[in-house]
């Protein structure tokens, strides 16, 4: 089946309806001119539908988009360098950056690493705007081992001492701990 190419103007009322979360006017967007012809919205900042919803936190809009839309539209960049996941972190949308993260077809936690033009990560912004929720859920569900894995099972060398850790959250609490006690011993009589 052939679509007609929405207009300019068609293209700002889908933005406008993903903004505001009319999921029945997206609908009929969709009925007239086919799923294919979203991926391609954008606004003046290079914001895509996704944007629109996810700052605004319309779980019931994203849930009839995510099927629909191709999955690189989850990572897709506005101008500013930021995913629709930075929007929902920016806003506290909890429900829509799990709905982002989880998606079968989509990038999965890969997405909590981009960052933005600031050189923030959606956990940064999280962070930067005091969102504590949100910050903990991007902690709990990034893959933290990855860097690493196989390390834990590595001996300290010869005559090393105890290794003195400090972590600081993204509170700005710090915790020290101690690592190791792998000290020389004296050879045995």
């Amino acid at each position: 089946m052939t679509f007609p190419s929405p207009t300019d103007e068609d293209k700002d009322e889908l933005l406008l309806s993903c903004r505001y979360g009319d999921l029945e006017d997206i609908q009929q967007f969709v009925e007239k001119f086919g799923a294919e012809s979203l991926s391609g919205v954008r606004d003046g900042g290079g914001n895509s539908i996704l944007h629109m919803v996810c700052a605004n936190g319309h779980t019931d809009v994203l849930d009839y988009l995510l099927p629909v839309v191709p999955p690189s539209l989850l990572s897709a960049p506005n101008d500013a360098k930021s995913t629709p996941l930075h929007w929902a972190a920016l806003n506290a949308h909890l429900a829509v950056a799990q709905k982002l993260v989880q998606h079968p077809k989509g990038p999965g936690i890969a997405l909590i690493d981009v960052k933005n033009a600031a050189g923030r990560s959606p956990l940064g912004e999280a962070e930067n705007v005091g969102w504590e929720e949100g910050a903990k859920w991007f902690v709990e569900v990034m893959n933290l081992d990855e860097e690493a894995k196989g390390e834990e099972d590595q001996p300290l060398p010869e005559g090393t001492g105890d290794i003195e850790v400090e972590i600081q959250d993204a509170e700005g609490q710090v915790a020290r701990m101690k690592i190791g006690s792998n000290e020389a011993k004296p050879p045995s009589q």
